[in-house]
C-alpha cells in the first residue's frame, strides 16, 4: 500500500515552521497513544505513523530530501534522496523526546496526559506508573539479517499479586500520614528560609499502612524472574531498539506496568560486510579464472550463486547481485550484495609450475599487459 504524504499525515502546510510540526505531531500523538487506545489496532498504526512523519519532518536533512525525493528519498531501491534512513527510531522515544520526559518511566507524561495529575506533580497516593527497563541484546549477523525468536531472562519488581501493588494486608487499609498531612513532604524552617524534604514516615506516599502485605511486606512489589518472548524482524542492525509493552516495571496502587526496551547490538560476520541494506562481499579468484574468465561460486545469505567473469578481469573488481542484500527493516525492499573480487596471486609453486609460469612470461609482450603499458607511458613523460 502506497505511503501517505507525511504533511497530510500530520495536517501540516509544507511550509509550515519547525514549531508548528511539532506542535501538530503533539496533538496527534497524544490523540492516537496506544495506552490512551488500549487494544485499539488501528490507533497503534497512527501513532506509529504519526511518529515517522515527525522524525522526517523535524529534522532539517531529512525533511529537505523528503521535500526534493518524496518517500524516495528514504527506499534503498531509487538512492535517489541520499536523506539517510527514514521512519528508523522507536515511535515511543520520539514521543518522550517531543514532551521532554528525561525521567526513564514516563509517569509525568502519563499522568498529565491521560488524564492522571491535570498538569501538576504527580499524586503520591495514587496509581504510579511502573519504571521502563532497558535489556541489552548481543545477536548474531544471520539473526540480525533474517529475523529470529529471543527469549529474554531478567529479574525485575513485579506488582505483588496478594495486595495488587497496594502494600497493604487483605482487610487492612491505608491512611493519611500523620506527620505530613498526606502532603508526602515536611517543611522545616531554617531562619528565613523553609526547607521542604520527603516525609520520614511515608516516604512521601503521604499515607501510611495500618497493617503491611506479609508478601512484600509493605512495597506493593516483589522481586520476580521473568521470561520473555521477543520477535526480532528482518533487517535490525545494532542499536535497533525493539519494545515489549508492559514488561517493564510493576505498577503500584492500580497503576500500568512500565515497558521493556531491548536494545541490540549485531555480531559482525567472517565474510559479509554490511552497509545500510547493502552487503559486500570480497572472494578470492584464482589468476588463471581472472585471465581467462569463466564462471565462478560465490556466497550470499541463501546459500551460493554463480557469476561469470569475462577474461581479463582486474583486481577489486565489483559485480552487483539485486536482492541478494538485506531485508530493510521498515519495508522498503531489499538491498544488493556487491561482490568484490580479490586475484590471488599463486605461492609455493613447486619446480614444474614456475617453468610453466616462466615460458608463459617469455611469451608475453607489452600488447598482454595494456594498463602496466599505459601506466609506464605516463611516467616516462614525468621523468623526461
Amino acid at each position: 500500500m502506497a505511503k501517505r504524504d507525511y504533511y497530510t499525515i500530520l495536517e501540516v502546510e509544507r511550509a509550515s515552521t519547525a514549531e508548528e510540526i511539532k506542535k501538530a505531531y503533539r496533538k496527534m500523538a497524544v490523540k492516537f497513544h496506544p495506552d490512551k487506545n488500549p487494544g485499539d489496532k488501528s490507533s497503534e498504526e497512527r501513532f506509529k505513523e504519526v511518529g515517522e512523519a515527525y522524525e522526517i519532518l523535524s529534522d532539517p536533512q531529512k525533511r529537505g530530501a523528503y521535500d526534493q525525493h518524496g518517500h524516495d528519498a528514504f527506499d534503498p531501491r531509487t538512492r535517489s534522496g541520499g536523506g539517510g534512513r527514514g521512519g528508523s527510531q522507536d515511535p515511543f522515544d520520539l514521543f518522550r523526546e517531543a514532551f521532554g520526559n528525561s525521567g526513564g518511566n514516563g509517569g509525568s507524561i502519563f499522568g498529565d496526559l491521560f488524564g492522571g495529575g491535570g498538569g501538576g506533580r504527580q499524586d503520591p497516593t495514587g496509581p504510579q506508573r511502573g519504571g521502563d527497563l532497558r535489556y541489552d541484546m548481543e545477536i548474531s549477523f544471520e539473526e540480525a539479517v533474517m529475523g529470529c525468536e529471543k527469549e529474554v531472562a531478567l529479574t525485575k519488581p513485579d506488582t505483588c499479586d496478594n495486595c495488587q501493588g497496594s502494600g497493604a494486608e487483605k482487610g487492612s487499609s491505608r491512611k493519611s500520614c500523620q506527620t505530613c498531612g498526606g502532603k508526602g513532604q515536611v517543611i522545616s524552617s531554617r531562619g528565613i528560609f523553609s526547607v521542604a524534604q520527603t516525609c520520614p514516615r511515608c516516604h512521601g506516599s503521604g499515607q501510611t499502612i495500618e497493617k503491611p502485605c506479609q508478601t512484600c511486606k509493605g512495597a506493593g512489589r516483589r522481586e520476580r524472574n521473568t521470561k520473555v518472548k521477543l520477535k526480532i524482524p528482518a533487517g535490525v542492525d545494532t542499536g535497533a531498539r525493539l519494545r515489549s509493552t508492559g514488561n517493564g516495571e510493576g505498577g503500584l496502587r492500580g497503576g500500568g506496568n512500565g515497558d521493556l526496551y531491548v536494545v541490540l547490538h549485531v555480531k559482525d560476520h567472517d565474510i559479509f560486510q554490511r552497509e545500510g541494506d547493502d552487503l559486500i562481499c570480497n572472494v578470492p579468484v584464482q589468476f588463471s579464472d581472472a585471465t581467462l574468465g569463466g564462471e565462478i561460486e560465490v556466497p550470499t545469505l541463501t546459500g551460493n550463486a554463480t557469476i561469470r567473469i569475462p577474461p581479463g578481469t582486474q583486481n577489486n573488481t565489483m559485480f552487483r547481485l539485486k536482492n541478494r542484500g538485506v531485508r530493510n527493516v521498515q519495508g522498503h525492499g531489499v538491498g544488493d550484495l556487491h561482490v568484490k573480487l580479490q586475484i590471488e596471486v599463486p605461492t609455493r609453486l613447486n619446480a614444474v609450475q614456475k617453468a610453466k609460469l616462466a615460458e608463459f612470461a617469455a611469451l608475453c609482450d607489452v600488447h598482454v599487459s595494456p594498463i602496466s603499458q599505459g601506466f609506464w607511458a605516463k611516467a616516462k613523460k614525468i621523468f623526461s
